[in-house]
């Protein structure tokens, strides 16, 4: 399966620079360059972890950079909670837990916006739990099936 962008896509509603601008003020990042690190890092993360129509349709809202490091990845076939993808980042980019969390807020943070309230929802519910706090969304719990 390949991530091919859809038709009649329409334009991001903003531009890399503007996205990295918002993630350095959303993330207080000293640079630039710390928050374009931090944006390539976590849309990383999240392209081992998201596949589907979600994938296709969230790398669609993001600006054209930020798209091709969501899908350049290949998913993992281990699905992570959020907790487990803040360790998997800190593990792959030498960093703590905790700065992994800080710049996975940062970033999660502006995509959730880019995405929209329908395509989050969507993006939620085919992660595992944990994921929705990373996106600065309340974490509901899911309905458990009714036993028969």
């Amino acid at each position: 399966m390949y991530d091919q962008p859809r038709p009649n896509r329409a334009a991001p509603a903003m531009t890399f620079d503007q996205m990295l601008e918002r993630v350095r003020y959303e993330g207080a990042y000293p640079t630039r360059e710390r928050a374009a690190e931090a944006v390539h890092d976590v849309l990383a993360a999240l392209g081992r972890q998201l596949t589907g129509d979600e994938r296709v349709d969230l790398a669609q809202c993001l600006p054209v950079e930020a798209a091709l490091t969501l899908t350049a990845q290949i998913p993992d076939t281990e699905h992570l909670t959020g907790w487990g993808f803040v360790k998997d980042l800190a593990e792959h980019t030498n960093t703590t837990p905790a700065t992994a969390r800080w710049d996975t807020g940062a970033v999660l943070g502006v995509v959730a916006r880019l995405a929209g309230p329908d395509l989050l929802t969507r993006t939620l519910r085919r992660l595992p739990d944990g994921y929705a706090l990373l996106f600065g969304q309340t974490e509901l719990r899911r309905p458990e099936p009714a036993a028969a």
